[in-house]
């Protein structure tokens, strides 16, 4: 798949006018994001990635477009079980309802940003050594049996190192100032609390990044549909924190569900780096529509499984 400049440019365009259009009708007066408006934003965003899909589909092929369509599954997937540490930081930070949106939108843009560094590099060492799929498959299978190990450990918040940096560039205040990221007071330029909390956001996305972006690798080399997965996924993300609220802590086989998915890809990975090397033969190297078939099964079983385990705790909590 031959991407042109002119295709990147309007992609990246298009990305931007959506963003645009975000920030004019959502984050044109800041207030509380409802039920309703984050379900109907959803509905958007995935209908925009769906579009675009459907159009890789028809102009370059029925392989791209089942690329693009798993890549975002894929992704979309993994940032669900982020949205519990989008969660942590939010009340750790004491960010008022009113601000969480322009919070999210912003340190969302910061990570894809960030995340296109790691798009480009990836890409550039797949096509040049075949032995860097051995390196993604180890940090996928690596990842899984890590999200089995801590499952149903206490989270809690730490700040990483970029958050700390940002606390010695300059004093934060108490409290905040609107949206404003920096004020004057005193005579003294001071940072505030709504711009360190959007560094976290954006930083702690960038570490979901080293197990999303050999992910998606896995299932497509193509940087185009890489980059652009990452863009719809994340750009969805934002809308379904405040869709699904509470619901997050629900879905507690999730894990284990995106811990075989990794696993998966992992071995996927392996697999196609021998085939690479001629070591393995043809039938071994998993395609892409197996790859959906498996993703979408896994994540619908542990969905289901996981609200049927809910209905019924609250049954037994009513009962008692």
């Amino acid at each position: 798949m031959t991407v042109p400049l002119w295709l990147w440019i309007a992609t990246i365009g298009g990305l931007l006018a959506l963003i645009a259009l975000d920030l004019v009708i959502v984050d044109r007066k800041p207030h509380e994001v409802t039920t309703g408006e984050a379900a109907r934003w959803v509905i958007f965003y995935v209908s925009c990635a769906i579009l675009f899909g459907a159009g890789v589909w028809l102009f370059a092929g029925h392989d791209p477009g089942v690329e693009f369509f798993t890549g975002y599954i894929t992704e979309y997937s993994l940032s669900v079980d982020n949205l519990f540490i989008f969660m942590i930081i939010m009340a750790s930070f004491k960010v008022p309802a009113i601000h969480q949106h322009r919070v999210l939108l912003v340190g969302i843009l910061l990570a894809l940003a960030m995340r296109s560094v790691f798009i480009a590099i990836g890409a550039a060492l797949i096509a040049q050594f075949v032995w860097v799929f051995f390196l993604f498959g180890a940090v996928l299978i690596w990842t899984a049996i890590s999200m089995l190990r801590n499952k149903g450990e206490e989270e809690e918040y730490h700040e990483n190192a970029v958050t700390r940096q940002v606390r010695k560039f300059a004093p934060v205040t108490e409290d905040y100032h609107g949206h404003k990221y920096t004020v004057k007071l005193g005579g003294k330029r001071m940072i505030t609390p709504m711009l360190l909390v959007i560094v976290a956001i954006g930083s702690a996305d960038l570490l979901f990044a080293v197990d999303s972006i050999p992910a998606i690798f896995g299932i497509t080399q193509e940087a185009f549909l890489v980059f652009t997965a990452n863009a719809f996924a994340l750009m969805g993300l934002r809308q379904l924190y405040f869709l699904l609220g509470g619901l997050v802590t629900k879905l507690v086989y999730l894990s284990y569900g995106l811990a075989v998915i990794l696993a998966f890809i992992g071995a996927k990975l392996f697999l196609h780096a021998l085939h690479e090397y001629h070591v393995v033969p043809d039938w071994l190297d998993i395609n892409n529509w197996v790859s959906l078939g498996v993703i979408v099964v896994v994540l619908t079983v542990t969905t289901v499984t996981s609200l049927a385990k809910a209905r019924s705790d609250e049954r037994k909590q009513v009962a008692a």
